[in-house]
């Protein structure tokens, strides 16, 4: 990937982040009952803050991202390719598991009803998400995407896990997903060799 490349990649997944925060932010107003704003300024203001909150979450899974291509190319060097296939599927289903149950019974959060549907969208979108990733490039890239969209949107979410706010893990949880999916499934399209 050259430089031009994640440049366009990084303001693109901005967008993405910035666009889809300022959506979920306003659907979560609507389902709370709504914001009564005083003034015009109040309204942009409100729209200024949501769209910075996309954008900082649209950083943050960037930063995973990122994280994950420079483990994928690490471990692809020295593991082989079926045994790093395995530990990702392995690493997957133990990331899925300590968001649904580990933490109910470890730290004896009231949150398992929550927490479950946290699990569920989060392998749901995985799924949808490397469906759309192996008809767009080959077999290959299932195990990898489900990792990536499952693995490392639970560790960007940690944070907003740590909050206990149903609401909160919403809001971050929803660009998250946005962001990852976006950057997984235009990588293929960024990385391919233009023709000369």
């Amino acid at each position: 990937m050259n430089l031009k490349s994640w440049i366009t990649l990084f303001w693109k997944t901005l967008l993405v982040g910035a666009i889809v925060g300022l959506i979920t932010g306003f659907l979560q107003q609507l389902n709370n009952g709504g914001i009564d704003f005083k003034s015009f300024k109040d309204l942009l203001l409100f729209i200024v803050i949501l769209l910075g909150y996309g954008i900082m979450v649209s950083v943050y899974s960037q930063l995973g991202f990122f994280a994950y291509m420079i483990l994928n190319y690490t471990a692809i060097g020295v593991i082989k390719m079926k045994t790093w296939q395995y530990i990702q599927l392995i690493l997957a289903v133990l990331a899925l598991l300590e968001v649904m149950f580990f933490r109910t019974f470890v730290d004896g959060a009231d949150k398992q009803q929550s927490d479950l549907l946290v699990g569920i969208l989060i392998l749901v979108v995985a799924v949808i998400v490397a469906f759309f990733k192996v008809r767009a490039t080959n077999s290959n890239a299932w195990i990898p995407t489900i990792f990536f969209m499952i693995a490392a949107t639970i560790v960007e979410l940690i944070g907003g896990l740590k909050i206990g706010d149903t609401n909160a893990t919403v809001f971050i949880l929803i660009p998250l997903l946005a962001c990852n999916a976006y950057q997984i499934l235009i990588l293929h399209k960024i990385l391919k060799p233009k023709k000369s």
